[in-house]
């Protein structure tokens, strides 16, 4: 009896153990997370574009176990002086946040900072003489204030 026992709670083990290796691969994120984390924080339009288009659909990639969280541009203004500058810095922070998540921001920081500009630049590029100077100008101080402070 001892003997049908334990092969019983071997088994038993064996198929609690096989439920918990299985759950916990279900669990991982895709092998390609780092590519898509990658090909979403480059300095290119496209970039942005592929981005700003699985922000809207963040379910469709909820298996990658993203962290879409933002507090925006921190402490200073979302839109300084009427320019929108919020979804450049929600995409500067989906960078850091997931970046820091992956244990590889130190080697990341610089590009997610470019693109952070790269962004800003592309908000600025839609106005033109004073208001685009003075977009730019604004754009180039909190690009330096996340090289600085981010």
């Amino acid at each position: 009896m001892h003997r049908r026992l334990a092969t019983g709670l071997t088994a038993a083990a064996l198929a609690v153990t096989t439920v918990v290796a299985t759950a916990a691969a279900a669990d991982a994120a895709p092998a390609d997370k780092a590519q898509v984390l990658a090909s979403w924080t480059q300095t290119s339009a496209s970039s942005y574009h592929a981005w700003t288009a699985a922000r809207a659909n963040q379910s469709a990639w909820s298996a990658y176990g993203f962290d879409w969280t933002t507090d925006y541009c921190s402490t200073s203004p979302d839109n300084p002086f009427g320019f929108p500058f919020s979804t450049s810095c929600a995409r500067h922070d989906f960078g850091y946040r997931n970046y820091k998540d992956a244990g590889t921001f130190s080697a990341n920081k610089s590009r997610l900072d470019s693109a952070f500009y790269e962004d800003l630049k592309r908000v600025c590029a839609g106005y033109s003489g004073a208001t685009r100077t003075a977009c730019d100008s604004t754009a180039w101080t909190y690009y330096q204030a996340a090289k600085v402070f981010g």
